[in-house]
């Protein structure tokens, strides 16, 4: 039997290595894929896969992602994604809400396009959209990234409603508050006081290899299982307002 294969977007760090960690792990041949090559050149060798430099905005580097993969493929996680500032409605900027929905909407429909006939071609296909529960509820501050990952959730909804005759599985995985090394620096532009009051308090939030895990165990379950969307706090999240924070 031939090694699975997957692609990982995004996996030059946080969600995205971890889980190109994680799917080496179960036995696939990842294809590490995102716009620093010398961060996943390291990813791809440590983890024996294959690096690629792919912009998922880009049409053309999505295409040369595709050319590369060939005509099989057994998993996409569509990771791409992020987060640019935390301006209200009335003083947002609207080339920030332009890149959120390029990376979180329009990347990974060009991705899932590109890639969708390799993944039907392996006759067991799984596609898992990285979400979030901003993509469930609105907070203020927050209307920019809330609409894009709405935009990913319906996205999923459609596509599984258009391939319900196809051997493919469509996925999301909704985390809620995970600190990673750059979701919140990039956020808020590189101010580290920022970022890191985004996890004041909070003595455990998810990592990375939390959702990971989830990913992991969503890909591997048998074909004609679909976890159709996942939605994963740390405990001290009860809900998007209602976080447990301590201080000394």
């Amino acid at each position: 039997m031939s090694t699975p294969t997957a692609v990982v977007t995004g996996a030059s760090s946080g969600i995205g290595a971890a889980t190109a960690r994680r799917l080496a792990a179960e036995g696939f041949h990842v294809w590490c894929a995102a716009r620093r090559e010398d961060r996943i050149q390291g990813l791809a060798a440590e983890i024996g896969g294959t690096a690629i430099r792919c912009d998922v905005t880009d049409e053309a580097q999505v295409a040369a992602l595709a050319e590369a993969v060939g005509p099989r493929l057994d998993v996409l996680v569509n990771n791409a994604g992020g987060a640019f500032g935390a301006d209200p409605v009335a003083t947002a900027d609207a080339d920030q809400w332009r890149r959120m929905y390029e990376v979180n909407v329009i990347g990974l429909m060009q991705v899932t396009k590109a890639l969708l006939p390799a993944l039907i071609a392996s006759g067991a296909g799984v596609i898992v959209n990285v979400g979030s529960t901003a993509g469930r509820i609105a907070y203020e501050g927050g209307a920019g990234y809330t609409a894009a990952k709405h935009g990913t959730q319906v996205v999923t909804e459609t596509l599984r409603l258009e391939l319900w005759d196809q051997p493919v599985r469509i996925s999301e995985i909704a985390p809620g508050m995970v600190k990673t090394e750059e979701f919140a620096s990039v956020r808020f532009d590189g101010d580290e006081d920022k970022a890191e009051a985004v996890y004041a308090g909070v003595a455990e939030p998810l990592v990375a290899e939390d959702i990971a895990d989830a990913i992991g165990w969503v890909v591997t379950r048998p074909p004609h299982v679909n976890v159709d969307e996942l939605v994963i706090r740390p405990r001290a999240q009860a809900a998007q307002h209602k976080v447990h924070r301590v201080f000394d």
